[in-house]
């Protein structure tokens, strides 16, 4: 089982994912109960734009996986961008348990664009495409 923590250098609150389900080469897919330490609760359900984290999270389990997991070094964040994104949802309450997938459309260099989707009980919640720019040097391996 992969250790998130290794993956992405989100903590505390702003760690949302739970589990690495799958990661391969095509793609990632994690997990994660929605909970009352999340951004943007709102009571007893969350605003689904977190669920924009939650794809750029899923995003850096699967760079992490395609480059190599690097436990040792220091971790840099990336500047990420929304090219896209369609929301199918006003809510989402707390302990749904959520699934994210993401796979790369195209990458140059150390600019990637990834489309991520999140679904809960089989129904989408949301697509998301994703720009991120890595830091020179940090090319990932196809």
């Amino acid at each position: 089982m992969m250790e998130i923590e290794a993956l992405i250098p989100h903590r505390g609150r702003m760690k949302l994912l739970d589990e690495v389900v799958a990661a391969n080469g095509d793609s990632a897919v994690t997990s994660a109960r929605v909970s009352h330490r999340w951004p943007l609760c709102q009571g007893d359900y969350v605003d689904p734009i977190v669920l924009i984290e939650m794809v750029a999270q899923t995003a850096a389990v699967f760079i992490s996986c395609k480059k190599g997991i690097d436990t040792g070094g220091s971790r840099r964040g990336w500047i990420v961008g929304i090219k896209k994104a369609d929301f199918f949802v006003d809510r989402i309450p707390l302990d749904a348990v959520l699934i994210a997938t993401v796979k790369d459309l195209y990458h140059v260099d150390q600019y990637s664009v990834l489309e991520g989707e999140v679904t809960a009980a089989a129904k989408l919640l949301c697509r998301v495409q994703i720009q991120v720019f890595r830091e020179i040097g940090e090319e990932i391996v196809c």
